[in-house]
């Protein structure tokens, strides 16, 4: 009977000993809770770094898009500044064809000239070895040259009216061709001058246009790169958060496992008591159920400050910075100041547009109209607002607007609308210390 009861014992003994032995299970899903909560730390910082390529890709795209648009009017300036410089070229050789006729129409009448020089010259003789009046003679050898004979000539009473028509015909003849060819000169000068500007600016703009290009390219990488990233950074997020799953289904196996195998110490331990018809201490039993942390995230979507409004013709052209292109004779339409299309004259007259001061009618503005608009001052008293003047493809070729500390605001052939440094470098060389006050 002892050892019936001995034998009992010892059967509830091993049996709670199987209960209260449970360390080693705790410890195993206690390294695994860890292992779970290091896990989500890891994809709440993968998630973080996703969220920020996902940012960064958006502000890129955005930066992208105003890249496009630019390129988009560089390109447009572009074709536009390339019909003008064609037809500035087409002008250039009809005039210099005119040029070249009226100078062979010119030698034709010199010739012809010369020849009637010699026939007033024997008629100035014959007069004299006739006895006849002298003045004509007079006339003749006093004279500095054949346009001052042909002057003094038709002021002698005693020449014949022949004579006189012949004079009176040569004379107009030659004002009216040195009349057109001073004309025509003037105007190949004019079209010279513009095909120069135009040669330039076609340089800075395909300069610029690579610049933007290059910028795009970099732009284009940059993006590339960034979702290389996020889908390395969603890969490792899919990863971790496969392993998580498979955590939590061991710890919940585990977990289970542990459950049945107290429960089965439990109820061999009741049948021993049973048997024993002793009381039996049933064993205590507590289970942590860990709660996974919830990453929790409260975005807030950033918002833009309102842009300042312009004040004053200083800053009011701030906003065609980067958003606008130099078309040469551009900016006279409501079409191309829609577009950002301006050249310096253009930009001038519509800054000042802007704040109630009208400088003349839009389609004729240019820097000589601006260069009389006002007021010359002092380049030592130049204030901001003061329009001031370059020597670039001619003399006051160019126009901007003062903005203070040595820069001005304008409408550049490389740049399009942009502030530049007047105190050194090229526009210091440019400068011709013509300032005018509006």
């Amino acid at each position: 009977m002892k050892k019936k009861m001995l034998l009992l014992n010892t059967t509830v003994l091993l049996g709670l000993g199987g209960v209260l032995s449970t360390p080693a299970y705790a410890s195993t899903i206690q390294d695994m809770e860890s292992q779970k909560s290091q896990i989500q730390n890891q994809r709440q910082d993968v998630q973080s770094n996703i969220k920020a390529a996902s940012d960064e890709l958006t502000r890129l795209q955005a930066e992208q898009d105003q890249m496009k648009a630019q390129l988009e009017r560089l390109t447009l300036a572009e074709e536009e500044n390339n019909k003008k410089a064609e037809k500035t070229e087409a002008d250039i050789k009809e005039t210099s064809k005119q040029v070249e006729q009226l100078e062979k129409e010119i030698k034709l009448l010199q010739e012809k000239l010369e020849k009637r020089n010699d026939i007033l010259k024997d008629r100035a003789r014959s007069m004299q070895e006739s006895g006849g009046n002298v003045e004509y003679l007079q006339v003749l050898l006093g004279s500095s040259s054949f346009g001052d004979f042909v002057d003094r000539a038709l002021a002698v009473s005693t020449i014949v009216d022949a004579d006189r028509g012949i004079l009176t015909e040569t004379k107009n003849m030659q004002d009216e061709l040195k009349t057109k060819q001073a004309d025509v000169k003037s105007k190949l000068a004019s079209l010279e001058d513009m095909k120069a500007e135009l040669d330039e600016m076609t340089v800075q703009l395909a300069a610029q246009k690579k610049q933007k290009d290059a910028l795009a390219k970099e732009l284009k990488d940059k993006e590339a790169k960034n979702e290389e990233l996020k889908a390395s950074l969603q890969s490792k997020d899919s990863s971790l958060a496969n392993e998580q799953s498979t955590l939590e289904q061991n710890i919940k196996d585990q977990k289970a496992a542990e459950q049945a195998a107290k429960e089965a110490a439990k109820k061999a331990a009741e049948q021993a008591q049973k048997a024993a018809a002793a009381p039996a201490e049933k064993a205590d039993s507590s289970s942590a159920k860990a709660e996974a942390p919830k990453a929790s995230s409260n975005d807030v979507a950033p918002t833009s400050a309102p842009a300042p409004k312009a004040s004053n013709v200083v800053t009011v052209g701030n906003r065609w910075i980067g958003n606008s292109a130099y078309v040469f004779g551009g900016g006279r339409s409501q079409s191309d100041i829609n577009h950002g299309l301006f050249d310096c004259s253009s930009f001038v007259h519509w800054a000042y547009s802007q704040v109630g001061v009208n400088l003349g009618p839009l389609g004729s503005v240019s820097t000589e109209t601006l260069k009389h608009a006002g007021t010359q001052v002092s380049s030592s008293q130049m204030q901001p607002g003061d329009l001031v003047f370059f020597d670039t493809y001619k003399k006051d070729g160019h126009v901007g607007i003062y903005v203070g500390g040595g820069k001005f605001i304008g409408a550049q052939s490389s740049t399009g609308v942009a502030i530049a440094n007047m105190s050194s470098g090229y526009w210091k060389q440019k400068f011709n210390g013509r300032v005018v006050r509006i």
